[in-house]
């Protein structure tokens, strides 16, 4: 367990807030649309993916994988990040955030629970609570942007009406139960723009357009080298 503070964000107030962390999970494969999660699924296998256990699927991670820095160290230049909007639970509520699974594409090819362990996961240091935001949650919108050779490109966008309604994320991960508390999930991703590439610095927000605000954050990618 590990704290981490934010600032949760109101409509009418921003306070910091500290919370234990004390689970990580990265929910994959929760799209709404199941033939075209099915046809992705093929591709993969087609490339020498293996097809996810389950869809949904719910990798479990070090929560001493989450960070707030700008900036990360991977090993390689395999890695890239992937936009996605974060549910934490903290004393029966649950706060709605914004982070990056940055993930070893080389390791992901032969496991992916493995690739998940592989990076840091950066998350924005800002928070909005739950119930201010889930009767317009389809109109949300995650989008990044990554910095390949001095140039911005946008690299991922899309509506949250393509993913499962938070409740059903959550039942199905976590036997029907609530998100627990000091748990922070990951809940899925769009296609990258132009196919998924690593980046030197990579941007992600979570725009709500009917509160007029976003989530954002953004950090640089050392790549170390690898000797063998």
């Amino acid at each position: 367990m590990f704290d981490l503070t934010f600032t949760v964000d109101a409509q009418d107030a921003t306070t910091p807030l500290t919370l234990a962390i004390d689970q990580a999970v990265i929910a994959g494969w929760t799209g709404r649309d199941p033939v075209a999660r099915d046809k992705h699924i093929a591709e993969l296998e087609a490339v020498g993916i293996a097809r996810p256990a389950s869809t949904p699927i719910y990798y479990r991670v070090s929560a001493r994988r989450l960070t707030m820095e700008d900036s990360i160290e991977c090993c390689g230049g395999d890695s890239s990040g992937e936009v996605e909007f974060v549910l934490i639970g903290w004393q029966g509520r649950i706060f709605v955030g914004c982070g990056s699974d940055h993930t070893d594409r080389k390791v992901e090819a032969y496991n992916v629970t493995v690739s998940k362990q592989m990076c840091d996961k950066v998350v924005a240091p800002t928070l909005w609570e739950l119930e201010e935001v889930v009767n317009h949650w389809d109109k949300m919108i995650l989008r990044s942007y990554a910095w390949i050779k001095g140039e911005r490109v946008l690299y991922q966008e899309g509506t949250l009406d393509a993913m499962l309604p938070v409740d059903e994320l959550i039942a199905r991960g976590f036997d029907g139960k609530k998100l627990p508390d000091g748990c922070a999930m990951f809940g899925g991703t769009f296609a990258a723009k132009g196919g998924i590439r690593p980046a030197d610095r990579f941007e992600f927000e979570l725009e709500d357009p009917v509160l007029k605000r976003a989530i954002r954050h953004a950090y640089d990618v050392t790549t170390l080298p690898v000797l063998g």
